[in-house]
């Protein structure tokens, strides 16, 4: 969408050229570099910025400032000492390749410094904006509260992650309407994404370390204004629900947010812009605005895919012993681990006595099931709750090395507030030490420590598959949703792979044996769809041999990549990508409940001729989801093809050159 003036045009590149000089006495201006997104930032008795993005104003001034203990407001009666600017253009190498081997990191940056020992950092990309604040205080500081307004210009519509309290698994559906119905009592966690006219705009942050998670919630008019969990001065379990350590409440608050050093960086606030749906899928803003990796050596950090026990309730069959939480049966998944080319196993809930991650019960040998996965070439992941972790962590981490251990899945904490989000870095890091990789669940939506410590490979803080045990909302338009909002956050383990599919109007809701709601093929392209570096496989091994066909294409797919391509995107409603691995492409396509046709151009294919074998809805599968056909043709990038999905329907493909033959 292109519809700047001539005259705003020439503006803005003359900003660009003479370095962001200022407008008129107090205001600055910082545009992207190809000139399309626009920050002004005034400094008057406080600090707002504006954001124009291709000559429409979409925010209109907003106020930022942060309060500390002293009295100090940094931001009421600014006074700038000196500004700096900059402009970088740099090719970013992830260690994790979530979505593509390089990252381009370009933007121009604009720091005020002020008198009162703080500054503002503002940068603007092609695809989005951000800020953060800076301090240079000797001691340290407590920040009693952060202020942050958005804004917004317009008749707006917002997709809006409702939360009831601080408390939570951030595991959220996205509620569409009207930006200016919410109140102050309406409460949402983040990301969160708003349209205006064509423009979408998503609000989430990064570099979260050491400080509060930032929340949202309504205010007067089309404005959000962010919130944070004050500091957590006791904890205490509430065991209503849980008989062990799982469910911490914060049972007494502080006056205040954070307690820390008073010569640092704070997280980034982060407002991706994207034209069209397609480009909120590959902003990585989240990852770009992160810190830089701490691990010296990541040799050791392989992603892969992981057989999952706890989503299928170990309800495995036509075996000889006794199906559950036993050594045998763990065998049985390292077994089929193996055959299909997994990389890891995870021992969920029961393998140690709740409450004490030491403490072992009789019935599973870790150790020799360690062993045996090594012989298989399979790695074991283990589960455990946080505070149980916490309680004996170098001792645990210490043993489970020895044990050779891949890493850990940590559960359950619910929180984002200071202490918290201390704890996962402390975990993240401790892990590094024992080249331990980690899981995050009941966890907080990703927020930069990925790139930090890159050992962590992905995390929950997404309404996913398991929610299929006791709920029906888990639809084919949700899963369309969360790509485009929760995604763009960081990698999601929203744990696919239901082998019992079915229709709307067949599901239902069983504990013990679990379906999906959608066709086999939408379940199958998540594997290529759904970003997560340690992708679960969530059913049990006995269906997955019982459906060698859709298994032995699902263990094709990689869970990292080299190259995204988005090819076709509605929110709610359709998407297709192609992902490169190495040399061979792979696409994926997932529909909504309504029945619809989508053109695949394969044009993004380089020369050649190519053998594509293919996973598509069967022609009754929407009267039976788990319907399912596997075709093979050559194709070359001249192609083009119509495809058919079901309702609720999907279609991958696998790709190679015709010099590598498909079994």
């Amino acid at each position: 969408m292109k519809r700047i003036s001539l005259k705003i045009n020439t503006i803005i590149c003359l900003i660009f050229f003479i370095g962001f000089q200022t407008l008129y006495a107090k205001d600055y201006q910082l545009a992207s570099p190809d000139g399309t997104n626009v920050l002004i930032i005034s400094v008057n008795d406080k600090i707002t910025y504006t954001l124009i993005v291709d000559g429409i104003k979409v925010m209109n001034p907003s106020l930022m400032s942060m309060t500390i203990e002293n009295g100090s407001i940094l931001g009421d009666n600014p006074k700038v000492l000196r500004k700096k600017i900059r402009s970088i253009d740099e090719i970013l190498y992830p260690e994790l390749r979530v979505k593509s081997k390089e990252i381009r990191d370009h933007f121009n940056e604009l720091t005020l410094s002020f008198k009162g020992n703080y500054s503002l950092v503002f940068r603007a990309y092609d695809n989005g904006v951000a800020y953060r604040f800076k301090t240079s205080f000797k001691e340290e500081i407590t920040v009693v509260n952060e202020t942050a307004f958005f804004n917004f210009q317009g008749d707006n519509h917002i997709y809006f992650p409702r939360e009831k309290e601080f408390q939570s698994h951030n595991e959220r559906l996205y509620e569409f309407g009207k930006l200016d119905t919410l109140s102050v009592n309406d409460l949402c966690s983040l990301p969160t994404l708003l349209t205006i006219d064509k423009i979408k705009l998503l609000i989430t942050e990064t570099a979260l370390l050491d400080y509060p998670g930032m929340w949202l919630t309504g205010e007067a008019g089309n404005t959000l204004k962010a919130k944070f969990p004050p500091y957590a001065l006791e904890q205490k379990v509430d065991n209503r629900r849980w008989k062990d350590d799982r469910d911490i409440r914060v049972s007494r608050l502080a006056n205040f947010i954070a307690k820390t050093t008073g010569n640092r960086t704070f997280p980034w606030r982060i407002i991706c812009i994207a034209n069209n749906d397609a480009d909120l899928l590959t902003n990585q803003l989240s990852y770009q605005l992160a810190e830089p990796c701490r691990i010296e050596d990541t040799s050791w950090i392989k992603p892969g895919k992981v057989a999952w026990d706890w989503w299928n309730y170990n309800n495995i069959y036509g075996v000889d012993f006794r199906a559950g939480v036993n050594t045998d049966t763990y065998k049985y998944y390292i077994d089929f681990a193996s055959k299909y080319g997994l990389e890891y196993i995870i021992l969920d809930e029961g393998w140690y006595v709740l409450g004490d991650v030491l403490n072992l019960v009789s019935e599973v040998d870790v150790q020799e099931l360690i062993n045996y996965g090594k012989t298989k070439n399979v790695g074991v992941i283990l589960w455990v709750t946080w505070s149980s972790l916490d309680q004996k962590l170098e001792e645990a981490l210490d043993i489970y090395e020895k044990w050779g251990v891949k890493g850990l899945k940590v559960d359950f904490m619910q929180r984002d507030d200071q202490w918290m989000v201390n704890y996962y870095e402390r975990i993240a890091k401790a892990c590094a030490e024992h080249k331990l990789l980690v899981d995050f669940h009941g966890s907080y939506k990703p927020a930069g420590l990925r790139r930090t410590y890159p050992n962590v490979l992905t995390r929950e803080g997404v309404k996913g598959a398991e929610n299929n045990k006791w709920a029906d909302y888990i639809t084919p338009e949700h899963n369309l949703t969360i790509p485009f909002i929760r995604m763009v956050a960081g990698p999601m383990d929203y744990t696919p792979g239901a082998m019992v599919n079915a229709q709307k109007e067949n599901f239902a809701i069983t504990w013990n044996r679990p379906m999906s709601m959608g066709t086999r093929a939408h379940q199958v392209a998540m594997y290529t769809l759904f970003e997560s570096p340690l992708q679960m496989l969530c059913d049990n091994p006995s269906n997955y041999m019982r459906e060698h066909k859709t298994t032995q294409f699902i263990s094709q797919i990689p869970a990292v990549w080299d190259q995204t391509k988005v090819l076709h995107a509605k929110i709610g409603a359709y998407l297709a990508m192609a992902r490169k691995n190495d040399e061979i492409w792979y696409v994926g396509v997932m529909n909504n409940q309504e029945a619809r046709s989508l053109n695949i151009d394969f044009s993004f294919l380089e020369a050649g001729n190519y053998h594509m074998e293919i996973f598509k809805d069967g022609v009754n599968a929407d009267r039976y989801a788990s319907d399912y056909k596997i075709e093979k043709r050559q194709i070359t990038n001249k192609d083009k093809i119509d495809i058919s999905l079901a309702q609720g329907g999907g279609w991958s493909a696998i790709i190679k050159l015709n010099n590598t033959i498909i079994d």
